[in-house]
């Protein structure tokens, strides 16, 4: 067997999230939810030394999973997501009544989500795993794919 195959791993990861696409020329203009399922593919080389408790992995799938539930899973779940240039009049009003609510300067689409969970998983990760596909599954049959050969400028 080659000793240092390179090899991908991947963790699901599902939440529950509302949000609301404004100036959007169809129903999604207003505030509605998904079922959120969360697709991280990492790769690299299977640690070698057999003293290290993570002998054989590429990752422990539990390292893995506390990067994304602490940067994505964790704050987004059950939370109303929306554009920060929302009236500050309803802004105020909704976290009045709510606990978890999640302003950004972007549209909340799948594919703009995708790209900055991206950019949050990979600034976690440790430097010898490369972060390489992200699927985030909107809908049954609706979803935004992410691959690192296509977004080189991703910082880590």
């Amino acid at each position: 067997m080659n000793s240092k195959p390179y090899i991908r791993i991947t963790k699901e990861f599902k939440f529950e999230m509302a949000h609301a696409l404004p100036g959007y020329d169809g129903l999604c203009k207003n505030i509605h939810g998904h079922s959120y399922e969360l697709m991280v593919t990492v790769a690299g080389r299977p640690i070698t030394d057999r003293t290290d408790p993570k002998y054989g992995m590429v990752m422990d799938f539990g390292d893995l999973k506390k990067i994304v539930r602490d940067e994505i899973v964790d704050k987004f779940d059950h939370s109303l997501v929306l554009r920060s240039d929302y009236s500050p009049d309803l802004i105020e009003k909704l976290e009045e009544n709510y606990d978890r609510i999640i302003l950004l300067d972007y549209q909340p689409t799948s594919e703009y989500m995708i790209a900055d969970f991206a950019n949050k998983i990979k600034g976690k990760l440790p430097p010898q795993i490369e972060l390489k596909y992200l699927m985030l599954r909107e809908t049954v049959t609706s979803y935004a794919e992410w691959y690192a050969e296509d977004n080189p400028d991703v910082v880590k």
